[in-house]
């Protein structure tokens, strides 16, 4: 049987924010139902992803005016001297995604979406050819209030359909969220009404991670 590889990704701008915290929490759970597994981090803040220009963007084109469907064939097309340097600064990303079994991201929730990090990094390593059928992917993220369905900022929450959409045109289906809602209660005077709510959500999503790193289905998962 092969070796499961995970690929963690950090996006918050906090060192101690509540993504992180669920984060490492699935790396420590995920190691242990994974004793042979293989891991490898990047935080998205510490070493930050270029963000695209022209040549990075001539990249993609290129690849599908040549028909690109693998990573030699991108080598080959790469190898233009116009297109040399912003190859080696996205095939390393590339290369690291590949290799994933399994990639999660601790995100926070940035203006309803997803911090300029991850963005840069969704930007840089995507190309039209990108094979990510038979990989899953865990989403682990931290929001200042309360976007759940049935409360009234449900709507301004663009940041799960984003990043499903995403994944599911890359062909990538097996996607799992986990959030903890309302992270600015236990700061925000004016919210501190909500603060056990905050615990509830925060000890639920500390839960759910510790039974998706095991690999226990949806339906099984206490709540």
């Amino acid at each position: 049987m092969a070796v499961a590889h995970l690929l963690h990704l950090d996006a918050s701008a906090r060192t101690d924010s509540f993504s992180r915290e669920l984060g490492a929490a699935f790396v420590t759970h995920w190691e242990a139902a994974h004793p042979e597994g293989t891991h490898t981090y990047r935080d998205l803040l510490a070493e930050p992803v270029a963000p695209l220009d022209e040549a990075r963007v001539r990249l993609a084109t290129r690849s599908s005016l040549n028909g690109v469907r693998d990573l030699a064939a991108m080598d080959e097309v790469a190898a233009a001297p116009e297109l040399a340097e912003a190859w080696a600064a996205t095939r390393p990303l590339v290369v690291q995604l590949l290799a994933a079994d399994v990639l999660l991201i601790g995100t926070p929730m940035y203006n309803f979406s997803v911090p300029a990090a991850l963005k840069a990094w969704i930007d840089r390593v995507t190309l039209p050819w990108l094979p990510l059928a038979g990989k899953s992917a865990v989403i682990l993220s931290a929001r200042g209030g309360a976007y759940g369905p049935g409360t009234p900022r449900q709507p301004f929450d663009f940041q799960e359909p984003y990043l499903r959409a995403y994944f599911s045109a890359l062909g990538l289906e097996d996607v799992e969220f986990v959030h903890t809602e309302l992270t600015h209660a236990p700061v925000m005077p004016f919210l501190k009404e909500f603060r056990d709510a905050h615990e509830a959500s925060r000890a639920t999503a500390l839960r759910a991670v510790e039974a998706l790193a095991a690999g226990v289905p949806a339906g099984a998962r206490a709540s």
